[in-house]
């Protein structure tokens, strides 16, 4: 959704924008291509390898972007380190990117045999190895259930605790085969691939990927500019669900009663939808890129100080 997101973040002839989770590049180079000399980037993300990867793709615009190899929960920390008090426009896109799914050694995908690890940090502390061989029961289902929305969470983390109890389950090929076998066969003939969900579950719960959006896109609206612009691209509805409450009460943060005749909380509104409803992928896209399918995209503008919708300052 390359040009969906230049859209929202309707860059101009000069400015600093942050790129939360740069990945291999590829949002970054567009941006930087399709303007002047005068817009600078900054590219976050905590994935050694792919820092790398895209210093090679940014590489016909030295000069004009800045690379940190951090979370982007540290966001305001971030920005404080390099004097940036407020931008011009943020980008989120979220999930695992199509660099770290195209390495199989980093264990992010059911189409590979490999590792079972799925650290986009891969100096973390906890692997998905760790987990499937290592928590409780319950606790599994809960997992899968919650971040997977797999309706079959309890069978699945039932043959898994069934399987590590003779061997430990150490590659994506195994784990594959036990939530194969833990579906019924008519559930696997139907929608997408069997492991997805709780490949997709792991990968969260490794990474702590929801727990952390809130205080991040919070902190990207508190540094943006009036008519600064956030873009934030999810891939599943736990992410979605999360941008869409968030923005909702930064854009109506009034919490007094209905039936208040004029706001005595003294709230006002930080943002407006530029986006009511979230954009998705065109099917010219879609063909050639079957990966953007369950994409939506997100996007709020800065407002200054104003009415609130009572009429108080």
């Amino acid at each position: 959704m390359v040009g969906e997101v230049l859209k929202g973040l309707n860059p101009g002839t000069a400015g600093v924008f942050v790129d939360c989770t740069v990945g291999g590049g590829g949002h970054a180079c567009a941006l930087l291509g399709s303007t002047g000399p005068g817009v600078h980037l900054v590219g976050l993300d905590q994935d050694a390898d792919a820092l790398a990867a895209a210093v090679v793709k940014l590489s016909p615009f030295v000069g004009r972007y800045t690379l940190v190899r951090s979370n982007f929960k540290k966001l305001a920390q971030v920005l404080e380190e390099l004097g940036l008090d407020a931008v011009d426009g943020f980008l989120f896109d979220l999930g695992v990117s199509s660099y770290q799914l195209d390495n199989p050694d980093r264990g992010f995908s059911y189409m590979h045999d490999a590792p079972l690890d799925m650290r986009m940090d891969a100096t973390g502390p906890v692997t998905a190895r760790d987990l499937v061989n290592e928590l409780p029961k319950q606790e599994l289902t809960a997992m899968i259930s919650r971040y997977g929305e797999e309706r079959w969470a309890a069978r699945i983390a039932a043959y898994i605790v069934k399987f590590r109890e003779n061997s430990e389950i150490s590659t994506t090929g195994e784990l594959v085969e036990i939530i194969k076998s833990a579906i019924p066969a008519r559930a696997r003939r139907e929608g997408p691939h069997p492991a997805k969900r709780t490949f997709q579950a792991l990968r969260i719960a490794v990474n702590n990927e929801l727990d952390i959006l809130a205080g991040a896109f919070r902190a990207a609206v508190e540094r943006l500019k009036p008519g600064g612009r956030l873009c934030v691209i999810t891939f599943h509805s736990l992410e979605d669900r999360i941008a869409k409450e968030t923005f909702k009460e930064l854009a109506q943060p009034c919490k007094c009663p209905p039936q208040f005749p004029v706001c005595v909380c003294g709230q006002i509104p930080q943002i407006k939808l530029v986006t009511r409803r979230p954009i998705t992928p065109s099917g010219e896209e879609l063909k050639e890129n079957p990966r953007a399918r369950s994409a939506k995209l997100r996007v709020v503008e800065k407002i200054g100080s104003v009415l609130n919708s009572r009429g108080s300052e």
